[in-house]
């Protein structure tokens, strides 16, 4: 797509592709400003009702104004000969992901602290708003060269799931029985980051947010992450079943109180008792 324009949206680079869909650099004709234009994969739009319940929050989500996160400013239709291609056009950050700051090795504990304050206001934000983001990882997370944090993908989760009309209907991460599935390659998604309520095909809340939240600081400040398997249903099932490994195994120079406050995000009682952030 290179050279090609999308609205008044000149595609100019490529930066990043994912389950959603592929993001590139473009230049805004209009404000001659640079953007950042996500172009969603056919499939994941081609739900009406589900593209309408997108649209709907990702409408919400551009009206939130945090520095903590991006901006969306359009989402759109382009049609072409070619056919028509849904995109969305945000601002463009120029930064790399958190999962390539951290690395393999994690982040010095005051590097860690800095980027978990910033992710906390910016879900803390969103959630004040009634919007969840779904989908929080290290991949959907941009740092500045400056050290400023910005959330990405407010609301893409949400072409991912689907939503019945009773109160106690499952929300689920993937097509319906998917998450059920013992076949490898089936789950959609980082399920790494998940929520018990995401692997098991619940609805969520914001608590869903805090338990991915907790997951990423203790990657962050441990090195290695909290739930993982060999494949993505032993991943599922170390959510489901089992606790982190206690920081004095693997980093005991973490503070006590830290470690608390993580091991608290990822309480299964904690996120079926309380939607708050207090600790």
């Amino acid at each position: 797509m290179i050279g090609q324009t999308l609205r008044h949206y000149r595609i100019e680079s490529k930066l990043g592709e994912g389950g959603m869909g592929v993001v590139f650099k473009a230049h805004d004709t209009h404000l001659d400003r640079p953007v950042a234009i996500k172009v969603l994969q056919a499939e994941a739009v081609a739900d009406p009702e589900r593209k309408r319940r997108f649209v709907q929050e990702a409408k919400a989500a551009s009206s939130l104004n945090h520095p903590n996160i991006i901006h969306i400013y359009d989402i759109d239709t382009a049609v072409s000969p070619q056919g028509a291609t849904d995109f969305i056009a945000m601002e463009f950050v120029a930064g790399t992901t958190l999962d390539r700051v951290a690395g393999r090795k994690g982040l010095a504990l005051g590097a860690a602290l800095n980027y978990a304050v910033q992710i906390a206001d910016g879900l803390a934000a969103a959630h004040a708003a009634g919007i969840v983001h779904r989908d929080i990882k290290p991949a959907n997370i941009m740092v500045t060269e400056q050290g400023h944090l910005k959330l990405l993908d407010f609301g893409l989760a949400k072409l991912t799931e689907v939503e019945e009309s009773d109160s106690f209907a499952t929300t689920l991460t993937g097509k319906p029985g998917e998450i059920l599935h013992t076949e490898e390659g089936t789950i959609v998604g980082t399920v790494a980051y998940m929520s018990p309520e995401q692997a098991e095909g619940k609805k969520v809340d914001a608590r869903s947010d805090i338990f991915s939240f907790g997951s990423v600081l203790y990657e962050l400040v441990t090195g290695v992450r909290a739930f993982q398997g060999e494949t993505k249903i032993a991943t599922l099932s170390a959510i489901l079943h089992r606790e982190p490994k206690p920081f004095s195994e693997i980093a005991p120079s973490v503070p006590h109180e830290l470690e608390r406050i993580i091991m608290h995000c990822l309480l299964r009682i904690a996120l079926a008792a309380s939607s708050t952030w207090k600790m």
